[in-house]
């Protein structure tokens, strides 16, 4: 208990080492009986527990904690019209320093690891996450995820592989994604697009190659959204609140997007769509980013 009590301790307040966790909890030390603590602090003691301790119990716990936490934050609002709860994924690439951590080498001067994170937007609660070498692709954390049923899942064009994604459709749940410029697909039909909305097209596709189409053999729908990047202009859909939702410092690069979503009640206004995408200003063609989305017809 004192370890996971000084651990937290380190996390919440933003220490730096052992010697830092051991002298600011030695510091007001009479007071530790009321946090828990059952002895003195020593960071010895702390880091022949952290190498010794199974990190699954800690997994385990974590879990347990998220567990009661999310239904308190199941009414919190995400900017969208939805229900479903929406989730966004992601990697962040820690550095590390080579000399150190010689096991986590990253490239030639250089050590990092990944953390790989799921999270559900409504509280911000990470859902699972997973540390790894700092060279392992994106893609390869869908392999270790379990959609949920209903869901949306938010990602980057980092995971776009389509025998991957195509186990979302089975398991009944929908993703959002950019696309990359060498996919091809034919377009089956036009849906109507709604003015100002920053909506360009809407279509119903089909995966073109023939290796893509055997992984993703379902129809697509594809979103051309125009996002306005200069002062006081912009266009606000659906899918590009998603992507502002994922983190407060997530920008646009100038340029085109293009993403996928599968789902036939899908977030741009199919006929069972729940998610309806609020009214911008009349966007000016100077300074603009680009999103396109595709999703199961």
């Amino acid at each position: 208990m004192d370890q996971f009590l000084a651990m937290a301790f380190a996390q919440l307040t933003w220490r730096e080492s052992l010697r830092d966790i051991e002298a600011c909890l030695r510091s007001v030390q009479p007071h530790l009986y009321h946090m828990g603590f059952r002895g003195r602090v020593s960071r010895s003691t702390l880091a022949d527990a952290n190498e010794s301790h199974d990190w699954r119990i800690w997994a385990d716990l974590a879990q347990v904690v998220i567990g009661i936490a999310r239904p308190l934050y199941i009414g919190d609002p995400i900017d969208v019209d939805l229900n479903e709860t929406v989730y966004a994924l992601d990697s962040t690439t820690i550095d590390l320093c080579l000399s150190l951590f010689p096991w986590a080498r990253f490239r030639a001067n250089k050590a990092a690891i990944k953390l790989h994170t799921l999270l559900d937007l409504r509280g911000s609660i990470p859902t699972f996450i997973r540390i790894s070498n700092g060279r392992v692709h994106d893609v390869k954390i869908l392999d270790e995820i379990l959609p949920e049923a209903g869901s949306f899942y938010v990602m980057d064009r980092g995971y776009l592989d389509f025998k991957r994604l195509y186990v979302f459709v089975l398991a009944s749940a929908f993703f959002v994604t950019r696309t990359k410029k060498n996919v091809k697909f034919r377009r089956r039909r036009s849906l109507a697009v709604v003015p100002d909305t920053g909506v360009i097209s809407d279509h119903i596709v089909v995966l073109a190659n023939y290796e893509s189409a055997v992984d993703y053999p379902d129809p697509l729908r594809r979103v051309f959204v125009i996002r306005i990047q200069a002062s006081g202009w912009h266009s606000s859909p659906t899918i590009s609140t998603f992507r502002r939702s994922r983190s407060p410092s997530s920008t646009t690069r100038g340029g085109e997007w293009n993403s996928f979503s599968n789902g036939s009640s899908s977030i741009f206004g199919s006929r069972h769509s729940s998610a309806k995408p609020r009214t911008p200003l009349r966007p000016r063609y100077g300074s603009q980013s680009s999103l396109t989305s595709l999703w199961r017809s």
